[in-house]
């Protein structure tokens, strides 16, 4: 009975994802470089150079502008909007869907992980079947790598549902 609890516990702790400490939002806006991801049905038609640009709008919102290249070489770009939903700029609500002026079906955006100096970024949601590896640069260094690899893992993440994101 007490090892079905303690697994119980544990199977609920591993469910439980945390996000960092705090984001400071005009610090994170700016462009990010997808570098690896989780395959997703909405990201199907991205070939190559998957970008992601935030920038915050006057009344708080977080306006998304996601860029890539298709199998073809022509452009596709996702305009959205992104609401805080924490007091620390770690959750936010992302929606990509718009009718008549109003935003519809609003995701979950979490920073799970963070570089100090904002070089690189870790989003993943609840369930964890999206996640992306964000950076400043399309690359990243080994430490990097390290340091990510072992914050995934810390998540309840699976490094090897990622997939490396191409740019040139």
């Amino acid at each position: 009975m007490i090892m079905m609890m303690c697994a119980t516990l544990h199977a609920q702790e591993a469910e439980m994802l945390t996000t960092v400490e705090k984001v400071d939002i005009e610090r994170y806006a700016g462009l990010w470089y997808e570098v690896a991801k989780i395959p997703n049905k909405f990201q199907k038609s991205c070939d190559r150079n998957t970008t992601a640009e935030y920038s915050v709008a006057k009344d708080g919102k977080v306006i998304v502008v996601n860029t890539c290249i298709r199998k073809n070489g022509s452009i596709n770009v996702a305009r959205g909007i992104a609401k805080v939903a924490n007091e620390t700029n770690t959750k936010l609500r992302v929606s990509f869907v718009k009718l008549l002026g109003i935003h519809l079906f609003y995701g979950d955006y979490w920073v799970i992980g963070l570089d100090p100096e904002y070089r690189w970024a870790i989003v993943g949601e609840p369930s964890r079947k999206y996640g992306w590896v964000l950076g400043r640069s399309s690359t990243l260094g080994d430490d990097d790598w390290t340091a990510i690899k072992s914050i995934l893992k810390s998540k309840g993440y699976d490094f090897n549902d990622f997939q490396m994101s191409v740019h040139n």
